[in-house]
């Protein structure tokens, strides 16, 4: 007979751990970890970069649009004054003739008198128009260039001047040094007949005006010095805006529109000239300006 022995079904459970299989887990763990950080980065790179490129991009387009919109504010403000300088000389031989013609009677010296009114008012509109007429020409103009004796220059526009500088039995005293410049002769007469005139108006009767002209530092600087009350400090650094008239008063009494100065600024420029003015420490003001030698 056989015996067998009571053989048991034991099963050993041996747990075993695989390197390869933990070190994919670690590394699985830490790639998520590296892309949790650098999605964050990311998201906040991007941020910055957004609020950095908004801020600049709203910089630079003030920035750019700021002189566009001075300047439309300046032709809004130039167009709302020139009309009304305009209506102003209209308005006032409107009302002269009107009166005038209410007169039961008039004689021919009062119909004369009223004429050479009206004469003067129409005067005053035509130099208005033509300085405005000018302005516009010398801010996109392309002047020929040509060499020029600064002497005859200042004779010529001394000459020019004549009429006007004596009704006021004015002297004009040249010291103007021999040299030849680079500018258009036409304008540049014209530049300095501006001057004169404004030296004339604001000067006193029977005074000097003195027109200089010296090299500097590789420039030709000319000068137009009047004996003048000067201009106050306020008023310097707008002198040369269209239609600008700081002394209201003193402006009244010389009838100018604020244009004259204005003009001559476009005129430098035109002639690649710098102009800019100051008062002198002995009275009266001084205008200046750099010319290119030739």
């Amino acid at each position: 007979m056989f015996v067998g022995f009571p053989w048991k079904d034991v099963t050993t459970e041996v747990t075993v751990t695989r390197p390869d299989r933990a070190l994919r887990t670690i590394q699985s763990d830490e790639a998520v970890m590296v892309r949790q950080h650098l999605n964050r980065d990311f998201a906040l790179i991007n941020g910055l970069a957004l609020l950095v490129g908004g801020v600049l991009s709203y910089w630079f387009a003030g920035r750019t649009l700021r002189p566009i919109e001075q300047a439309h504010r300046a032709q809004a403000r130039f167009a709302s004054d020139a009309s009304h300088e305009l209506r102003t000389p209209l308005a006032a031989m409107r009302v002269e003739n009107e009166v005038f013609l209410r007169q039961p009677t008039i004689t021919d010296a009062e119909a004369r008198v009223q004429i050479e009114s009206n004469l003067e008012e129409v005067q005053r509109l035509e130099a208005l128009s033509t300085n405005l007429l000018a302005l516009s020409h010398y801010e996109h103009a392309l002047l020929p260039m040509n060499t020029i004796e600064v002497k005859q220059l200042a004779e010529e526009a001394v000459s020019l001047s004549k009429r006007m500088l004596d009704s006021r039995k004015i002297t004009v005293r040249q010291e103007v040094a021999a040299a030849r410049i680079m500018g258009n002769q036409e304008s540049l007469v014209q530049l300095l007949t501006i001057l004169l005139d404004n030296a004339r108006k604001y000067g006193p009767r029977e005074g000097t005006i003195t027109v200089k002209g010296q090299r500097q530092t590789g420039q030709y600087v000319l000068q137009v010095i009047d004996q003048g009350p000067g201009i106050a400090e306020a008023d310097l650094p707008h002198i040369f805006e269209r239609l600008y008239r700081g002394d209201k008063a003193r402006t009244g009494k010389t009838g100018g529109y604020g244009l004259g100065l204005a003009l001559a600024q476009e005129i430098s420029k035109a002639n690649h000239a710098a102009i800019s003015v100051a008062n002198n420490k002995k009275g009266g003001a001084c205008f200046t300006i750099r010319l290119d030698l030739a």
